[in-house]
């Protein structure tokens, strides 16, 4: 996000607004303690293989997968929320196979302290739903931490961050939670990096932390289906409570030709349609427990 005084023509531009944030507040997640044990029988440098293979299949699943994306973006003075950028949109594929976004619903945008950036944008679709592949492994720092319990999920734990950062490209740093099972990301807590902030002149461009929620959706992978956000951004000129929540919903695969792999084989047909989907435990989202 950037304040609205160096956006102001970019928010009109692309400005979209103010309803009250949904009132459904995640319940609390049933966490146990980090235990700070290494793993049994396996070693971190072998789940991080896994779980890399892994993510790299349901990176390629879940783009044959159409969805609904329901994006809430708000300024909080107080209890006050005095600005809201809203919008929901599907992905789809046209007849002929090619994926795209319908906006469902954009009404124009009341943020007046904050302007949505182009960075945003591209991290509400492709960095909050944050997916770590075998080709991108490489590009981080990746330290196991210890196990933990999340719900009934018993997972490796392991902080992450980029060895550096190359142009203008875009990278998440925090905490990844791998259940022990299937050895996919189940949850994420962190940021996307580098927050941009122009040596000279007032141009500034942060991002909050957030959390991201995976649920089984077609009984093979976990994908993301709630994400949230609730951070002070410090801005020069005056820090801005931000509050943000991104939901996913009604995943429904394709009908193609495309293959859906699971541990390289293909899925038999009767597996591959995904059940009804449910509303995701929702869970209050916390930092991470030392």
């Amino acid at each position: 996000m950037k304040p609205v005084v160096c956006r102001l023509l970019f928010c009109l531009a692309c400005a979209l607004t103010a309803l009250p944030l949904a009132a459904q507040e995640p319940l609390a997640a049933q966490e146990g303690p980090l235990e700070n044990t290494p793993p049994k029988d396996t070693t971190p440098e072998e789940i991080i293989k896994r779980f890399a293979a892994k993510e790299t299949e349901f990176s390629k699943a879940r783009e044959q997968y159409t969805y609904r994306q329901d994006v809430k973006v708000q300024t909080v003075d107080g209890e006050t929320v005095d600005g809201e950028y809203h919008e929901v949109f599907d992905v789809i594929f046209d007849p002929k196979g090619k994926r795209s976004e319908n906006v469902i619903f954009a009404p124009q945008s009341s943020l007046t302290k904050i302007a949505m950036s182009q960075e945003d944008f591209e991290d509400i679709r492709h960095r909050l739903p944050f997916v770590l592949t075998a080709e991108d492994v490489g590009e981080y720092n990746i330290l196991y931490v210890g196990q933990q319990q999340e719900d009934e999920l018993h997972c490796y734990v392991f902080d992450i961050a980029p060895k550096q950062i190359e142009g203008k490209k875009r990278y998440f740093q925090g905490r990844v939670w791998v259940d022990s099972r299937d050895f996919q990301i189940v949850k994420t807590y962190g940021k996307t990096v580098p927050d941009i902030r122009k040596k000279h002149g007032d141009e500034e461009n942060l991002f909050p932390k957030f959390t991201t929620w995976r649920q089984q959706i077609d009984g093979q992978y976990w994908f993301p289906v709630y994400t949230k956000a609730d951070d002070e951004l410090h801005f020069k000129m005056e820090d801005v409570h931000i509050k943000e929540i991104v939901k996913y919903e009604d995943y429904k695969r394709f009908g193609t030709n495309v293959k859906v792999l699971y541990e390289g084989k293909e899925l038999p047909k009767d597996q591959q349609k995904p059940p009804d989907q449910k509303k995701p435990d929702e869970k209050d989202q916390n930092p991470p427990k030392q």
